[in-house]
């Protein structure tokens, strides 16, 4: 597909993903449903105009990290129904940047300047917060939706997630060839790494950031896709609020857990773990196997 192309099809997504939001909130409205948030906070229709329409990046903001908007909808069949719709045209925009990145790269930076001005009142809530462009992840990031009706929903902090990847010996040495080689502490690692046999499998460790779960209870057995014994509870990652089908648009049991994640490891450590807990290699939070 062409450049010029492409980018108009980027825009008019990125149009189709906000009137979609709109639809969302404006179904929500004339509902009347119940609204809930984790934080204590007023639950209206501002906030969840809030929630879905913040596509900003902020400046000094960590661009993998997303402001959540945690809380709970009670809907019904036309909420859903813009819920899904929504979701569809946030998959599309992700699609088509996904292409953008691939073939034309030097554009992002410019389309993720430009989208924002052509809804300027999005922002008027943010007004010099030093929003000026697009965070891509806030901006495609799925709203969660249970599929069946739910009788109580549990919120939990989840705070031990790790991301873990293999890695060779020469692939540290490159990497720790790229730091200051002068430093001190560099020239260190690259003398532990040397004392290694080179076929030797390292592992990099990567914290991941506190997220919220929600683990959802149904009030009937939810058939699988896959034709398995009908599940009775699903469990959900959530950042922004959680849709839940409901013909009496009230809302299900709630637990209150804290505003904000706990500080330190919540669940115990596994006793089989085979990883050393001190780094091999500090710069690249590299560690050996036992």
């Amino acid at each position: 597909m062409p450049e010029y192309q492409l980018m108009a099809r980027i825009e008019a997504a990125f149009d189709e993903q906000i009137a979609a939001a709109e639809q969302v909130i404006s179904a929500v409205s004339k509902e009347d449903s119940s609204l809930w948030r984790l934080d204590g906070g007023t639950a209206d229709i501002h906030w969840l105009r809030l929630a879905l329409q913040d596509v900003w990046y902020q400046d000094g903001q960590d661009g993998r990290v997303t402001r959540p908007y945690l809380g709970v909808v009670a809907a019904g069949p036309e909420v859903i129904d813009a819920v899904v719709a929504l979701n569809l045209a946030k998959e599309r925009l992700a699609r088509l940047f996904a292409e953008l990145r691939e073939k034309y790269p030097e554009q992002l930076s410019e389309l993720k300047a430009i989208l924002p001005f052509r809804h300027p009142g999005l922002n008027q809530h943010l007004r010099g917060d030093g929003l000026a462009r697009l965070h891509l992840k806030q901006c495609w990031r799925r709203v969660p939706v249970a599929e069946a009706s739910v009788a109580r929903v549990r919120f939990a902090w989840y705070s031990s997630g790790r991301s873990i990847q293999r890695i060779s010996v020469a692939d540290c040495e490159a990497l720790l060839m790229k730091l200051d080689t002068e430093a001190e502490h560099v020239r260190l690692q690259l003398r532990l790494l040397a004392g290694l046999p080179s076929d030797e499998i390292l592992t990099r460790i990567q914290p991941q950031a506190p997220l919220m779960r929600a683990n959802l209870f149904y009030r009937e057995p939810v058939l699988r896709d896959d034709g398995e014994v009908p599940r009775t509870r699903r469990a959900l990652n959530v950042s922004l609020p959680l849709f839940l089908p409901h013909d009496d648009l009230r809302l299900p049991s709630l637990n209150q857990p804290p505003s904000t994640p706990p500080t330190e490891r919540t669940r115990a450590r596994r006793g089989d773990v085979r990883i050393e807990d001190a780094p091999f290699l500090k710069s690249l939070r590299v560690h050996r196997y036992r």
